[in-house]
């Protein structure tokens, strides 16, 4: 199967499997990180979160967690579609007001927040093994930023229906570190 048509079918069973689930049972998810993970989190660690569509496993929760911790929060921000992702410090997890519409429609930070790096990033996703490899949207950003920077802890945030058990892996794919869904955590911990 090619990552297009795997893309295409894990989209429709993430569709599917959120759809199913109450607004209720959703809100009840992903609220604060497993401590395990915590505990390969250092103090004061600035850490990289996204901004969750409906279909997404949601990010917002940790990032109040976070900052209620007192870490720094980055969001991605894109300056042109063909610019490289950028890291800028939000600085308002709970109201969301320093954001701005951005590129493929996603809210971001404003230009006047600065960049920043985060020392852990957690990513969308489409899909995942349990060894931790990673299908993203196809757009490469989050390989592409990562590859620069092999020391960030890299976690995935997914529904337990976008799990594969396999996935074509390039040589350009940055495999995670871990990947939390609302029933397990994945990786060395």
């Amino acid at each position: 199967m090619t990552k297009a048509d795997l893309r295409k079918a894990l989209r429709i069973a993430r569709r599917e499997h959120v759809a199913a689930l109450p607004d209720r049972v959703r809100a009840l998810v992903f609220h604060r990180p497993p401590a395990p993970l915590l505990e390969r989190i250092a103090e004061g660690a600035t850490i990289g979160l996204y901004l969750a569509d409906r279909e997404e496993a949601p990010a917002a929760s940790y990032a109040r967690f976070f900052a209620e911790r007192g870490h720094r929060i980055a969001l991605p921000r894109f300056s042109t579609r063909e610019a490289a992702m950028q890291f800028a410090l939000h600085t308002d997890p709970f109201g969301e007001s320093d954001l701005v519409d951005g590129l493929f429609g996603i809210r971001q930070p404003g230009t006047e927040a600065p960049i920043v790096e985060p020392e852990v990033l957690f990513v969308p996703l489409i899909g995942f093994t349990a060894r931790g490899d990673r299908l993203g949207q196809g757009g490469g950003h989050y390989d592409r930023w990562l590859a620069d920077r092999p020391d960030t802890l890299r976690i995935g945030l997914a529904w337990d229906a976008q799990l594969a058990e396999d996935i074509p892996v390039e040589e350009h794919d940055v495999p995670l570190d871990a990947v939390v869904t609302p029933t397990r955590l994945y990786g060395p911990f």
